[in-house]
This record gives structure tokens, sequence and C-alpha cells, in this order.
């Protein structure tokens, strides 16, 4: 039979058509590791500098990450990255802010 070989592509993590994206990789990782730090941190009062500032730059990285996002495994983990650092940044924000302000 003359049939056409297909080669199967190496699977990825991330990419679902077969072509690189390191950028839109290392924004999904940083993203992850931020939101989780933003989400740790926010468990203790005396973070709220760490977690509020990790929060919004977790949100921000986050938001770019999906802007330029080619696949839907790219943007599955954006989201869980980007709701651990909004609840640290809202948390963070509840105790103190961005800048330090006072806890009554």
């Amino acid at each position: 039979m003359a049939q056409t070989t297909r080669t199967r592509p190496t699977v990825s993590l991330f990419a679902t058509d077969g072509r690189p994206h390191p950028r839109q990789n290392a924004l999904v990782v940083i993203t992850l590791i931020l939101g989780a730090l933003a989400f740790v941190s926010a468990m203790f009062h005396n973070l709220h500098l760490l977690s509020s500032w990790a929060g919004l730059i977790g949100i921000l990285t986050g938001a770019y990450g999906q802007y330029i996002s080619a696949t839907t495994r790219e943007r599955f983990p954006l989201i869980i990255g980007m709701g651990a650092a909004a609840l640290g940044f809202f948390l963070g924000m509840a105790h103190g802010g961005l800048f330090g302000g006072v806890v009554g």
C-alpha cells in the first residue's frame, strides 16, 4: 500500500502545534513561580510587601503570556498562576499593601 508515513512530533509539555515557544514557556514558568510565591507569602501578615509585589508582577506577566500564547497547554497553567498571584496580591493588599501601610 502506498500510504504516507507520519512521524509523530516530539511531545512537548506546553506546545501542541509542534513548534517551540520559548518566550511563552518562560512566561508560564515565571507566572507559576510568582503565583506560588504570592500565595504562600500571603498567609503571613508580615510578608505583605512580598505577596503584594509578587502577586502584581505575576498578574502582569500572566496577562502578557495570555496575550502572546499560542496553545491551550500554555494558557491553562497561565490561568492557574494568575489566579494564585491574584489571590496573593489581594491578601497582600488587605494586610498592608504595596508600600507598607499600617495595619490597624
